[in-house]
C-alpha cells in the first residue's frame, strides 16, 4: 500500500514538473513571439512622439531661426540685419510672408528625424548608463545623477546631429538666400546634389568638428536640466507646483524646458556661429548671398574650427561669436520647451512609457 502511494506520489511528482516544464516553454514562446513586436511598436511610438515633437516646435519658430542664421553669417561691411524686430520687419518687407518662412521645410525634414533619433538615443542612452551605474554601486535602486543625465543627453545629440547633419548643412544655404541672389538652390535635394556635385561629399560635413562640441553642452545641458528640474520640483514640491498625483502641468513642464533651453543654447552659441560660417566656406555664390545683392564680396576663407574662430575674433570682434543671439533666445525658449512637452504629450497620448531615467 505505501509503495502504490509512492508510485502515486512519484507520478504526481513527475506530472507536476512536465506541467511546468510546458508552461515555462509556452511562456519563453510567448516572449519569444511577442517582444520583437512590442519592442518594434514602442520604439516606432518614441520616434513618432519625438519626431512630432521637432515638427511642431521648430516650426513655431521659424521666423526667428531664419533671422538668426541670416544675423550670424551676414557681411559685417554690408548690413541688412541689425537686431530681432529690424531683421524680421526687413524680411517681411522684401520677402513677404514665405521670407519668413524659408528653409522651414527643408529645416523639418531634417529635424523630424533629427529628434525622432535624439529622443530615442537619450532613452536608450539612459537605460544604459543607469543599469551600468546601478552594477557598479551595487545599488539596484540607484538614479541618475544630473552629470549622468548630461551624459547621456550629449550621447543622444552627436548621434541624431551626425546622422542628420548634411540636410542642417544645406538648409543653412537655403536659409541665407533672398530673393536677390544671383544664384538660387531650387530645393533640398537641388542643394544636396549641387553640393555633391560642386565641392564633394566631404562638404557635406563642413562644421561637424564644431558642431559634435557644441552639441555636448547643449544637448546635454537640455535634457539634464530638464530631467533635474522635474525631479526636484516633483520631491521638493515648491510653491504648489505638484499636484496630489506628483504631476507636473504642462506650464510647469513649459517653464523646465525654457530654463533648459536658456542655459544650453548660451553655453553652446559661439560654435554653432562658427559652424553656420564653415558651412558657407567653398559656396562660390556665398559672398554675394550674404550680403544679400551681390555687392561688397569679402572671402570666406577658413583652413579649420580654430582659424575661424581666430579669424571671426580678429576682424569682428568677440561680439561677433554671438550674433544672432537675442533671436535665438527668443526662438530657442519656446521651442525646446514645445520640444519636449510634445514629446511628453504625444507619447502619453499613444501609451508608451515616459519616465527612463528615474
Amino acid at each position: 500500500m505505501a509503495s502504490s502511494e509512492d508510485v502515486k506520489s512519484g507520478e504526481s511528482a513527475v506530472t507536476t514538473i512536465v506541467n511546468l516544464a510546458e508552461e515555462a516553454k509556452l511562456a519563453r514562446e510567448g516572449v519569444v513571439n511577442k517582444a520583437p513586436s512590442y519592442a518594434l511598436s514602442t520604439i516606432c511610438k518614441s520616434l513618432l512622439a519625438g519626431g512630432i515633437a521637432g515638427g511642431v516646435s521648430r516650426t513655431a519658430v521659424a521666423p526667428l531661426e531664419r533671422l538668426k542664421i541670416l544675423l550670424q553669417v551676414q557681411n559685417p561691411h554690408n548690413i541688412k540685419y541689425n537686431g530681432t524686430i529690424q531683421g524680421l520687419k526687413y524680411i517681411w518687407r522684401t520677402e513677404g510672408l514665405r521670407g519668413l518662412f524659408k528653409g522651414n521645410g527643408t529645416n523639418c525634414a531634417r529635424i523630424v528625424p533629427n529628434s525622432a533619433v535624439k529622443f530615442f538615443s537619450y532613452e536608450q542612452a539612459s537605460k544604459g548608463i543607469l543599469y551600468m551605474y546601478q552594477q557598479q554601486t551595487g545599488n539596484e535602486d540607484a538614479q541618475l545623477t544630473p552629470v549622468l543625465r548630461l551624459g547621456a543627453g550629449a550621447c543622444a545629440g552627436i548621434i541624431a546631429m551626425s546622422a542628420t547633419y548634411p540636410m542642417d548643412m544645406v538648409r543653412g544655404r537655403l536659409t541665407v538666400q533672398t530673393e536677390k541672389s544671383p544664384y538660387q538652390y531650387r530645393g533640398m535635394f537641388h542643394a544636396l546634389s549641387t553640393v555633391l556635385r560642386e565641392e564633394g561629399p566631404r562638404a557635406l560635413y563642413k562644421g561637424w568638428l564644431p558642431s559634435v562640441i557644441g552639441v555636448i553642452p547643449y544637448a546635454g545641458l537640455n535634457f539634464a536640466v530638464y530631467e533635474s528640474l522635474k525631479d526636484w520640483l516633483i520631491k521638493s514640491k515648491p510653491f504648489g507646483l505638484v499636484n496630489d498625483s506628483s504631476e507636473l502641468s504642462v506650464t510647469t513642464r513649459l517653464a523646465c524646458g525654457a530654463a533648459a533651453g536658456t542655459l544650453g543654447q548660451t553655453v553652446a552659441y559661439p560654435l554653432d556661429v562658427i559652424r553656420r560660417r564653415m558651412q558657407m566656406v567653398g559656396w562660390n555664390h556665398a559672398a554675394s548671398v550674404l550680403t544679400g545683392d551681390g555687392g561688397g564680396k569679402v572671402p570666406l576663407e577658413y583652413t579649420g574650427m580654430v582659424d575661424a574662430f581666430r579669424k571671426t575674433v580678429r576682424h569682428e570682434g568677440f561680439g561677433a561669436l554671438y550674433k544672432g543671439l537675442v533671436p535665438n533666445s527668443v526662438k530657442v525658449v519656446p521651442s525646446i520647451a514645445l520640444a519636449f512637452v510634445t514629446y511628453e504629450v504625444v507619447k502619453d497620448i499613444l501609451g508608451v512609457e515616459i519616465r527612463i531615467s528615474d
